[in-house]
């Protein structure tokens, strides 16, 4: 063996160090029991629970976000399908089993009930249930990908399998070449070949979880065999021992840096993985041995106790949300859909009850038993509305047929008259036909979009044809807008130079201006100024008050023809007619107050007041009759 050899290398018992690792290795474990105490209860953190641990070769590299999981219930198929891609193509496999059983269990709920319900129509048609075949290209996509997802776990977990057996081999076999070198190794090379194995050996990665422990503790306890048994060169051992030293107190410095971290579990996993580095370092010189232990020690301590006030602040603030999840419940219990009537009436309660549900899914930070059993007092809470809301729909399933006849109907006159000529009655009609379609309720889904389509593109055609022409008739309205400015601002002067105008002329000036033709809607204020003058000039013709009314009516009635208002045509022929009526029966009771007067004569004042009464009424009467004979006979 080596000639110089160091008799304070012959040391037999445990060193410190390796007490202190026991010591903290029973922390260790005892922090991951409490762990996976947690981790059993599936407490709802962000819908992730704290990760098992660095030893557990499964989880070391769960540094990536998992996906979170929601509430697949409100998803329709599509949905389900698109989610389950978005999950495999985003996620590694081992990361995602529980959103992937949750959203297979969802689909094929949904799958199996509209097969029932397709069987069910199916069967009510008078078919046979020998004859049914139900064939959903969604289910075949779905269990396509599911399948792909299933194979490529297994290989994952093969894969994993077989590289775990693989470092335990490679382990194993270090600590057997270990073995040798310390029984029967060169002594020239023989720190050189310790330094190679130790290298090799923390370059192999995990191995599995149940045998961890005792392939590191038998590896660490030919590696003492090493240092205390085996007589080499000082200077070497004290190079190793000031190199292992520096390595360590990198490892505290970084421990350190976690400790300040708010991140807990972030600082919780990599804490892990800096007791394996420590692990795998070899001892340190015995005056720092201690010191060093100590310090990585106490930051341990310190980052677990941060971490259980963490978890116990976590789980104060679980029976706070527990309550807030039991107050929505009987929120939703609480609401009287008894009364609901109207489609408008369960909208209302479906929108309360859709907010509770928000805010019940919200909430989170519950141990996942009691989110679970909440999440059935839920889903309980709102079967009876639901069944209540599907009763209601069924029954207007009748009406809804109706509504889709009526539709059809509107559908049918409006694309008989979208090539209509007669634009502007045609509008008016197309315009009352679409304020019926917006009374008519609900109509089954399925022929929603396309009855629709079919009457908003009958009521285009006829519209955008309505509009171009509109658009050629504003052109020509702007040209005679300009034609009567100028013949208005001609008229005013000859007014303002106060010229004597003939009753002829003046109805010649009339024509002239109508026939100018007519003016778009927000320039009609000319129309206004040219009256205005006709009266100026009225005022001073030398003809009877009739003549002047009948010319001045006329002009109004030529002037809404022009502008195509038929309906303030047609508003003035009722007035007109009921004129007409009202001072007929005026006259009537007037000459039968006069029949009713006895022994009266003609000079009598009442007599002659009631003759004078009946006189004006019959003169007026003439001028409303001569009205109404012009009105009725516009061409319009």
């Amino acid at each position: 063996m080596l000639e110089n050899i160091q008799e304070n290398l012959h040391e037999s018992e445990v060193s410190p160090e390796t007490v202190h690792e026991q010591e903290i290795e029973k922390t260790e474990e005892k922090e991951e029991l409490d762990l996976e105490v947690a981790v059993n209860e599936d407490v709802v953190v962000n819908e992730q629970a704290p990760p098992i641990g660095a030893e557990n070769p499964t989880e070391e590299n769960l540094t990536v976000s998992i996906p979170d999981v929601i509430d697949y219930s409100s998803m329709t198929m599509e949905q389900l399908l698109a989610e389950l891609q978005t999950i495999l193509n985003n996620y590694e496999v081992h990361e995602i089993k529980r959103n992937i059983d949750l959203i297979k269990k969802e689909f094929n709920k949904k799958h199996s009930q509209l097969l029932q319900e397709t069987k069910k129509a199916f069967l009510e048609d008078g078919n046979e249930s020998i004859d049914f075949h139900f064939n959903n290209p969604l289910k075949q996509e779905f269990d396509s990908l599911y399948a792909d997802y299933a194979t490529e776990r297994r290989k994952y977990y093969t894969e994993l399998d077989a590289a775990l057996k693989q470092n335990l081999t490679a382990r194993t076999a270090i600590i057997e070449q270990l073995k040798n070198l310390i029984d029967d190794g060169d002594s020239s090379v023989m720190y050189k070949d310790f330094k190679n194995l130790q290298q090799r050996w923390n370059e192999i990665g995990a191995v599995p979880r149940n045998r961890y422990n005792d392939t590191w503790k038998t590896y660490q306890h030919h590696v003492e065999r090493f240092y205390d048994l085996l007589h080499i060169n000082k200077d070497l051992r004290d190079l190793d021992f000031r190199h292992n030293l520096e390595e360590k107190q990198k490892l505290i410095v970084v421990a350190e840096g976690l400790f300040q971290s708010d991140d807990i579990e972030y600082a919780f996993r990599e804490l892990q993985m800096l007791h394996k580095v420590w692990k795998e370092l070899g001892p340190v010189d015995r005056e720092h041995r201690d010191e060093v232990w100590e310090q990585f020690s106490n930051l341990t301590k310190a980052i677990h106790d941060k971490r259980q006030d963490f978890y116990k602040g976590l789980k104060e603030g679980f029976e706070e949300n527990i309550i807030k999840k039991e107050h929505l419940i009987a929120a939703i219990k609480a609401i009287d859909f008894t009364q609901n009537k109207t489609h408008s009436d369960w909208q209302k309660c479906i929108t309360k009850i859709e907010q509770f549900r928000k805010e019940f899914i919200e909430i989170t930070n519950i141990p996942r038993k009691k989110n679970d059993e909440l999440w059935n007092k839920f889903k309980d809470a709102t079967r009876a509305f639901n069944k209540g809301k599907n009763d209601f729909y069924k029954e207007i399933k009748h009406e809804q047929q109706d509504n889709l006849s009526l539709k059809i109907q509107l559908v049918e006159k409006a694309k008989a008259l979208k090539d209509s000529e007669d634009l502007e009655k045609t509008a008016e009609i197309l315009k009352k036909i679409q304020l019926d379609w917006k009374k008519i309720g609900h109509v089954p889904k399925k022929y929603s979009d396309k009855l629709w389509k079919e009457f908003k593109d009958a009521c285009n055609d006829f519209f955008n044809r309505y509009h171009k022409v509109q658009d050629a008739d504003n052109q020509e309205q702007l040209v005679s807008f300009s034609k009567k400015k100028e013949f208005y601002e001609q008229f005013k002067n000859r007014v303002d130079a106060d010229e004597e105008i003939p009753y002829e002329e003046l109805k010649e000036i009339i024509n002239q201006w109508r026939n100018l033709g007519s003016l778009p809607h927000n320039l009609k204020h000319i129309e206004i100024k040219f009256n205005k003058l006709l009266d100026k000039v009225f005022g001073k013709l030398s003809i009877d008050s009739n003549t002047k009314e009948i010319l001045k009516f006329k002009n109004i009635m030529e002037s809404f023809l022009q502008q195509k208002n038929y309906r303030k045509l047609d508003n003035e022929q009722l007035f007109l007619r009921k004129k007409i009526e009202d001072i007929t029966r005026e006259v009537k009771q007037l000459e039968n107050n006069v029949s009713f007067i006895s022994n009266a004569t003609e000079d009598n004042p009442f007599i002659m007041k009631v003759r004078k009464d009946i006189e004006k009424n019959q003169e007026n009467l003439e001028l409303w009759k001569e009205k109404l004979k012009f009105l009725a006979g516009l061409d319009y």
